[in-house]
């Protein structure tokens, strides 16, 4: 066995073991990037991840010349592309040679002297079985064409890290089911213990307001049976939040049944096919139950409106109501308001919450996410 074919065994192995650790996805594709080009005459790549409606995003990049870096890496993004058109349409099984790429001649055109050489690429898809997940492409300076050899190299790289990515989004759906499984036996507890105790109280709160003629005695045993009532209501809505069951019949109807549950009327009004990924369902469900929980809570009204519009890229989402409203500078007043944490699940997905809000005008939520 000749000694090139020896050291690619090693790297391969060596990528292997790397691809084997626990880590993040991004950390993960850009270690095994490294060590490709650590043993490997390529010398720059980058990694995209391309989804089943065609959108691409650059995941993770390595030694990229200063023209292909600019803006954030923006000429790599955008434009035409031949790798990622064959891709889309289920042409690129392998890795090729590619004899030009439109991407770094407009790199090339905008920065004639940081370009580092690079004119060419070739390109290989991540995949594992049928299921593709985008393009890992490399370049060389001053090279326009790899040798088979080299290719070969590639498409074993390649395989590997496909496979690891689906285990990682194996894992991930193994993880999904376990929460899954945790939120429905944590609803199960509350409704069995504390649910029935808080409905036992009521009940008994309101057997003390019949059997005294005492006052004192019978507004305290009222104002116990109005809390706990509150608390009551508050406990429904935990547990319709962890097993939220309306959402066998779609989210529309869940996020109505949470509104009941609340003791909102809601007003709903839809654009577009709902038709929604698990994950982005999942968000979507959860921020319009916490912007729901806020109207409840502090808008000082029991009418909202609420406006799903869906377009081929995004979904829109409003929640609107002519509430009391708030002013801005007084969010650190307001801890649980929930917004940041509406945020924090928009952003997790790619998406964006913002608000408009005055005194005495009402509250509007407005919420994107791309899918």
């Amino acid at each position: 066995m000749q000694s090139n074919e020896l050291s690619n065994i090693e790297l391969l192995k060596e990528i292997a073991e790397f691809l084997n650790e626990e880590t993040e996805m991004e950390q993960m594709l850009q270690g095994a990037l490294q060590k490709l080009l650590e043993g490997t005459i390529f010398e720059t790549g980058w990694i995209f991840f391309i989804n089943k409606k065609g959108k691409q995003q650059l995941i993770t990049h390595e030694k990229l010349p200063r023209a292909l870096q600019e803006n954030e890496c923006k000429h790599l993004q955008k434009g035409g592309c031949w790798c990622v058109t064959r891709f889309q349409k289920g042409d690129l099984n392998k890795a090729s040679n590619i004899i030009e790429c439109k991407r770094i001649v407009n790199a090339r055109n905008t920065n004639r002297e940081d370009h580092g050489g690079i004119t060419h690429h070739a390109t290989v898809p991540l995949q594992s079985g049928q299921e593709q997940f985008g393009l890992l492409n490399v370049a060389t300076p001053n090279t326009i064409r790899f040798e088979e050899g080299e290719l070969a190299l590639l498409e074993s790289v390649a395989f590997q890290i496909g496979s690891a990515i689906k285990r990682i989004y194996l894992t991930k759906q193994e993880q999904q089911v376990a929460l899954v499984q945790e939120r429905n036996r944590l609803a199960r507890d509350l409704h069995d213990s504390v649910n029935q105790l808080l409905f036992s109280v009521t009940l008994t709160a309101r057997g003390g307001v019949e059997m005294t003629d005492q006052k004192e005695i019978k507004e305290t045993f009222k104002e116990i049976q109005y809390l706990t009532q509150d608390a009551l209501t508050e406990m429904r809505a935990l547990i319709w939040q962890l097993r939220p069951k309306g959402l066998e019949s779609g989210i529309i109807e869940g996020i109505k049944g949470y509104g009941e549950i609340l003791g909102l009327t809601l007003t709903v009004k839809v654009k577009g096919v709902v038709n929604l990924p698990a994950s982005i369902e999942e968000t979507l469900f959860r921020i319009a139950q916490e912007a729901l929980n806020n109207v409840r809570k502090h808008s000082g009204v029991l009418k909202a409106e609420l406006y799903l519009t869906v377009t081929p890229t995004d979904i829109l989402l409003v929640v609107k109501d002519e509430g009391r409203g708030f002013h801005m500078n007084e969010l650190k007043s307001l801890p649980s308001i929930g917004l940041q944490s509406m945020r924090d699940r928009a952003r997790a997905v790619g998406g964006t919450v913002d608000w408009v809000t005055e005194w005495n005008k009402g509250t509007e939520i407005l919420v994107r996410l791309p899918y």
